[in-house]
């Protein structure tokens, strides 16, 4: 947090140089009106317990009318003698109310050897300079003893050429008292100091100044923005979580989000919000219980004062609060690539409920991104009648997400804020009351899921989730089934690729006609190859002819006839048996057939039996392919192989991977069915 003052320089600290004296500028300050508070520990030498009462500090606070003038000379004033000089000391006796100060009193009582740790409190009433001189006491009702902080300092001559000692314990009990200037006292709420793992809420910061004068220039910082996030103006009037409906497709255009933009680190508030008197500022905040345990949250608020002439001009305010997250679902994701469909993908989400008595209400998953586009292989449901999540229940189910080609995180992307929408299905059976996740909070809580959850390299081969439930209707004994609740979780940079970064698709025809008694046929295919990898590929598509050069079975390779004869393939006619008799030996003109058609293949590749191509990263290429038929039947023409090679240039982020640069991939089953044309 930068001071917005013009006089400030670099180092922000240098500002209150020129306002406080030489003499004092390495003192504490503090401030009239407020308290200074002092850790004591008491320990019990005793072996019987003790009872110590009136426990408060002895002080003196001393006043001159020209201690706190400023030195515009940048010289030491010089002290006069204590005769004098006015000089006012009170003592911690509480008897006046004239008193300069006004001190705490505390009663404690401590068992044999015990050990106790009391906070006491100062409070100045005028300026000057206050000293901490000691502290007093009444042990057992009646003893009173006094203890003097600088009684026991070592005085020492210091020697000529010798450094001075930089501060000294009497020094750390000595403070400037200024006069009265305005304090922030803030306030969060309903903040819930115990919640469950994603539940999102609408909450609102008060902030007060009870002084005459007002406080501006305000500046606010989260130490953990993963959970607390900074919401607009215009969020105090919207109602929860109707305002995180999603909008109509020109709505959307307007106001969409940008999942790679990371919200600031430091929030300014706009400009002429001032706050004085008995008016405070209410701005709304978002929170997201992020992951499981306990949190400490802090929040700081800058401030300027609007009296130019106060000696301080700017504060800080300090909130903390202790948080504790439970589990509540766990959520997780399993992509696999689609074989027979290009740049297509088969998601698996698994859905744990981890609680012992809440449920949950599932509403809708959403992708990430304008390229990616998510649906229900079936209706969900069929899958999950009830809706709800039961405590201890899972789910599984399966999905299918496809790359339009068309990537949101480009910087031509992000100019247009339509682009930067998700895909999203419904789980309620309706898509009625789908929730906006490219608007706030959703994609800011969203950007730092993506911050925190990035793998150690990035890759453009992830894709996002977004998983969004609600407490179950039905459930009104559990302590979250406020219909104000909502629940996100966030699956960030999900690999979509498979055991090998190259996935093909294998197009023609799959059922055709043919007069094979006046040709062969002939069958034009087309393999599209898709290289999923951000390094350059080298392919090498290797066809085989017979089932012995391709190493699979012939079961594997050989057409599915429909007469179970030997390895005969097509059509063939088979005569009627009249009379069956038992012979050990087979025909001679059948075994010379029989051994003539095995070392025959069914099809053959037309063309080359290898092609060879260089792809390039996230790119794709056809290659043409030709098959020759010699007879009906139906084919199974997967005696093909992949062989492909990344080529990796040193120097461009590679180093370091484990992943497989080569490798080799089997084809996988293509029919085609060829039937004799009359």
């Amino acid at each position: 947090m930068i001071p917005s003052l013009s006089t400030a320089r670099s180092n922000w600290l240098e500002l209150q140089s020129k306002l406080i004296m030489k003499k004092f500028e390495e003192s504490n300050i503090c401030v009239a009106g407020e308290p200074v508070k002092v850790d004591i520990e008491f320990k019990n030498p005793l072996q019987i317990p003790i009872s110590i009462s009136n426990i408060s500090l002895i002080c003196e606070l001393s006043t001159r009318s020209d201690e706190m003038e400023s030195d515009s000379n940048s010289s030491t004033t010089e002290l006069q003698n204590d005769e004098e000089s006015k000089l006012l000391t009170t003592t911690g006796e509480m008897n006046s109310d004239t008193s300069s100060f006004t001190l705490s009193e505390v009663d404690i009582s401590l068992g044999g050897a015990e050990t106790i740790l009391v906070q006491l409190m100062v409070t100045p009433k005028v300026e000057g300079i206050l000293k901490i001189v000691g502290v007093r006491w009444r042990l057992s009702g009646s003893l009173v003893g006094v203890y003097n902080f600088e009684s026991n300092l070592v005085k020492k001559k210091i020697a000529k050429g010798r450094r001075k000692v930089k501060s000294s314990p009497s020094n750390d009990l000595k403070f400037i008292v200024i006069k009265s200037l305005p304090k922030l006292e803030g306030l969060i709420h309903p903040l819930p100091e115990r919640a469950y793992a994603g539940d999102l809420r609408h909450l609102v910061l008060e902030l007060k100044n009870q002084s005459d004068f007002s406080v501006k220039n305000l500046k606010m910082k989260v130490s953990h923005p993963r959970f607390l996030s900074i919401g607009n103006r215009d969020d105090m009037t919207k109602e929860f979580p109707a305002c995180l409906q999603k909008m109509t497709n020109a709505e959307q255009s307007v106001a969409g989000g940008n999942f790679n933009k990371m919200p600031q680190a430091v929030f300014s508030f706009p400009e002429g919000i001032s706050i004085q008197g008995e008016t405070p500022l209410l701005w709304p905040l978002w929170y997201r219980a992020a992951v499981p345990g306990k949190i400490s949250l802090s929040i700081t608020i800058y401030y300027e004062m609007g009296d130019v002439s106060s000696v301080i001009k700017y504060r800080l305010l300090r909130m903390h609060y202790n948080l504790e997250v439970l589990p509540s679902l766990n959520v997780s994701f399993q992509i696999s690539p689609w074989s027979s469909r290009l740049q297509q993908y088969l998601v698996r989400m698994d859905v744990v409920n981890q609680t012992s008595s809440e449920n949950f209400q599932i509403h809708q998953l959403s992708s990430v991104g304008h390229q990616w586009e998510i649906s229900l292989l079936q209706p969900f449901d069929s899958i999950f009648p009830s809706e709800s999540l039961f405590a201890g229940q899972a789910l599984s189910c399966f999905f299918m997400l496809k790359n339009r080609g068309e990537s949101s995180t480009s910087s031509d992307d992000t100019s247009s804020p339509s682009r930067l929408l998700g895909s999203d299905v419904s789980l309620q059976g309706t898509a009625d009351t789908l929730f906006d996740i490219s608007g706030s909070p959703l994609a800011d809580f969203h950007a730092h899921e993506r911050l925190l959850q990035r793998v150690s390299q990035d890759d453009t081969n992830t894709v996002d989730f977004i998983f969004i439930s609600q407490p179950s209707k039905s459930d009104s004994d559990s302590g979250i089934s406020d219909p104000q609740h909502l629940f996100s979780h966030h699956a960030c940079h999900c690999s979509i690729l498979g055991k090998t970064p190259i996935t093909w698709l294998v197009d023609g025809p799959r059922t055709l006609h043919h007069n094979f008694n006046a040709s062969f046929c002939e069958v034009n295919l087309k393999m599209t190859i898709y290289n999923s990898s951000d390094a350059a590929m080298f392919v090498r598509v290797n066809t085989f002819d017979s089932p012995s050069s391709s190493g699979q079975t012939s079961e594997a390779t050989s057409p599915r006839s429909a007469v179970p004869s030997g390895n005969q393939a097509g059509w063939h006619d088979v005569p009627v048996l009249t009379d069956i008799k038992v012979t050990s030996q087979l025909p001679l003109n059948q075994v010379k057939r029989s051994s003539l058609l095995e070392s025959v293949s069914p099809f053959i590749w037309s063309g080359s039996s290898a092609s060879s191509v260089r792809l390039q990263p996230m790119s794709t290429t056809d290659i043409a392919m030709k098959v020759c038929l010699f007879s009906p039947g139906t084919y199974d023409l997967s005696n093909y192989a992949l062989n492909w090679k990344l080529l990796t240039i040193s120097g461009q982020g590679n180093e370091g991977e484990t992943r497989q640069s080569s490798g080799s991939c089997p084809g996988y089953p293509y029919f085609l069915t060829v039937l004799q044309a009359s």
